[in-house]
């Protein structure tokens, strides 16, 4: 009786996963993007590396690490997976960081607009808690209609969602409460 106490108390603080057949399926989750409930974090495709080379500049994409030719034809490919799923169209915000750009500018799914509040986090801890503030407050004032697509940063979906996001990796929240949904693709 004890463990089952335990485990009701666990279950009620959202430590225990929830069991399978109550998860959002991935029709559901695609569903969810396609009318506007839900907001799509996609951390960008595959930049081979960790970071940025010192001395790295914003727009100059000389001096970042970028997109490889693998994380390239992924990002078309994330893109892909969008028109497959109905998504043809979708409001598009990126990081200021090239691979996040490229990624969401290769996906060809809408005009790409940069945004501040979804560049990196790497070796900003101190600035963490603010910046996710900020774009949780982004999110809120988009504007209802296409469906949504950000791309950012490992660190920046994890500050948001606690979840480490794989290149290419897609995270869906809600759009109000910004509870994560689920996941699709890798």
């Amino acid at each position: 009786m004890r463990y089952f106490r335990l485990g009701v108390v666990l279950w009620m603080l959202g430590l225990v996963p929830v069991a399978a057949q109550d998860r959002p399926t991935e029709e559901m989750l695609w569903q969810a993007l396609r009318e506007g409930r839900a907001v799509a974090l996609i951390r960008h495709a595959t930049a081979p590396g960790t970071g940025d080379p010192a001395g790295f500049r914003i727009g100059d994409c000389a001096t970042q690490r970028n997109l490889s030719e693998t994380g390239r034809a992924e990002a078309r490919q994330l893109g892909i997976l969008f028109r497959v799923n109905g998504i043809a169209a979708a409001t598009m915000r990126s990081s200021a960081w090239c691979r996040c750009h490229d990624t969401a500018v290769l996906m060809e799914l809408g005009p790409v607009v940069t945004e501040p509040a979804l560049n990196s986090l790497f070796g900003a801890r101190p600035e963490e808690a603010a910046r996710t503030a900020e774009l949780r407050q982004v999110i809120a004032g988009l504007p209802p209609g296409l469906p949504v697509v950000l791309v950012s940063h490992q660190t920046n979906i994890a500050a948001l969602t606690g979840i480490y996001a794989a290149s290419g990796g897609i995270v869906v929240v809600e759009r109000g409460s910004l509870a994560v949904l689920g996941r699709l693709g890798t």
